[in-house]
């Protein structure tokens, strides 16, 4: 058996979306997974609507998947004189014939069958021509397109995803393979690549199982041998409607952008019509390719629900080391890629604080913000509601106030131990409860509501930091 070899073939006229994505991760999995070839084709045919910067997005895309291919990128554009060459055999083979008929004569047999509510369908006796006159034609040079000619019967295949496919011939028509510009369409220059590439598994979405019973009958035609064919489900959103940019972000570059991680991009998309069973959700790429079967590919529609993605994002998140993070946090925090200063410290205060503050986010958006609070003093004037209620609290002055003053008396060692055993005898001093001194205490500090141990929180951001800090919320709380 040869070694399997898979491609993924992206049209340049977009983004790389999540179910392009998705489709070239699992090709991707599988040919790691059984020692295989992950190739990338670049189907630029359509001049008019392929361009550089989309055909530079699917490169970045994938990259930062992590989806790394084995040969150079083929570009099909460039593959013209063959496509042509093999629309020439399949002709000269009697699999196809030349068309004469000019693009007017077809507008005006369409727009007849539609007045008589029929839909249209080419009948090859409209072709069909004495040798004769064939030969006259092409001695004076007229146009012509090559069409296939559609054998009786059918056409079939057993799909890995679905199993036993099958399309009655009848129901297809003859089908042109190079358009009398000499252009070739779609499915012949999609099989005539993959013989080239000697592709022995096409992987992809369900939207092209219509495809399939074309492409067969080229590979056929050119006495190919057939790959196996294995048809994906569709990726729908959480209306159980097809994914759209209705339901929001489609894009895997908005997704980057959210601040999701690209381990937990991958993650989650391998999860879109794939089970590695065991009730498994959260995996490296090493775990997903040591789980990826293709008996375990889905029939089903799978959902793509952000939520979902969030939470898997902060599980990722979570289990990334700290050095790690700092490179996802730097272009965040910074302009044009450079970060603040002090994201160069990579000291252990800053690693703890990452690990820190890592557990309570879902995005590194989240983290980001997590992170700066501890290095820079929260603008109180655009605080939350929330936060601001807080430090206008009666009572809340004069706990800050106890606070403040406790933490710039103190000497000795700065320890998350030490900054506890400071703080928590205050509140019973006061005659308060915890909340009320050690509420208005998180966001006189952070600006927030919400933050880790208010013990760990004072002894990350520092104890001359915290004064300071207290201070100003002090002196804004009572304007």
């Amino acid at each position: 058996m040869p070694s399997p070899r898979l491609r993924f073939a992206p049209s340049p006229t977009g983004f790389l979306h999540v179910g392009g994505a998705r489709t070239a991760l699992f090709n991707w999995l599988y040919a790691r997974k059984v020692g295989g070839t992950f190739l990338l084709r670049i189907e630029d045919t359509d001049r008019d609507r392929s361009t550089d910067e989309s055909t530079r997005a699917i490169f970045e895309g994938l990259r930062w998947l992590g989806l790394d291919w084995d040969e150079d990128v083929v570009f099909q554009g460039a593959n013209l004189a063959r496509h042509q060459a093999d629309a020439t055999r399949v002709l000269e083979s009697g699999h196809a014939y030349r068309d004469f008929t000019t693009a007017e004569e077809l507008d005006r047999m369409r727009a007849e069958a539609k007045a008589r509510g029929q839909a249209f369908r080419f009948d090859r006796r409209l072709s069909e021509l004495p040798e004769e006159e064939i030969q006259r034609r092409l001695s004076e040079g007229m146009p012509f397109s090559i069409r296939f000619r559609v054998p009786d019967g059918e056409t079939a295949w057993e799909d890995v995803v679905h199993g036993r496919v099958a399309f009655p011939n009848k129901d297809v028509e003859d089908f042109i393979i190079l358009r009398s510009n000499g252009t070739p369409v779609y499915n012949h220059a999609v099989v005539s690549d993959d013989i080239a590439m000697r592709i022995t598994l096409v992987m992809r979405g369900d939207d092209h199982i219509s495809n399939t019973p074309k492409q067969i009958l080229l590979f056929r035609a050119l006495g190919a041998e057939l790959p196996q064919f294995a048809h994906l489900p569709m990726i729908h959103g959480t209306d159980g409607k097809k994914l759209s940019k209705r339901h929001g972000a489609t894009a895997v570059a908005d997704w980057q952008h959210a601040g999701i991680l690209p381990s937990a991009m991958a993650n989650f998309l391998a999860l879109l019509g794939w089970s590695p069973g065991g009730n498994i959700e959260v995996m490296t790429r090493d775990e997903m390719i040591g789980h990826f079967e293709l008996s375990a590919l889905l029939r089903k529609a799978s959902v793509f629900d952000p939520k979902k993605l969030e939470w898997m994002n902060g599980q990722h998140l979570s289990r990334t080391n700290a050095t790690e993070l700092i490179d996802s946090l730097r272009p965040i925090l910074g302009q044009n890629g450079a970060g603040p200063a002090w994201l160069d410290e990579r000291n252990e205060r800053l690693a703890g604080i990452i690990d820190l503050a890592k557990v309570r986010a879902r995005t590194t958006l989240q983290l980001a913000e997590q992170v700066r609070v501890f290095f820079e003093p929260p603008n109180l004037a655009a605080a939350a509601t929330a936060a601001a209620d807080l430090l206008r609290r009666p009572g809340a002055a004069a706990s800050l106030q106890s606070v403040r003053d406790a933490l710039a008396g103190a000497d000795g060692g700065w320890t998350p131990e030490s900054v506890h055993a400071l703080l928590e005898p205050i509140p019973a001093a006061l005659g308060a409860k915890a909340g009320e001194v050690f509420q208005p205490l998180r966001a006189a500090l952070t600006g927030s509501t919400a933050s880790p141990e208010i013990y760990v929180m004072v002894y990350h951001i520092g104890r001359d930091e915290s004064v300071s800090r207290l201070d100003a919320a002090l002196a804004w709380a009572r304007r």
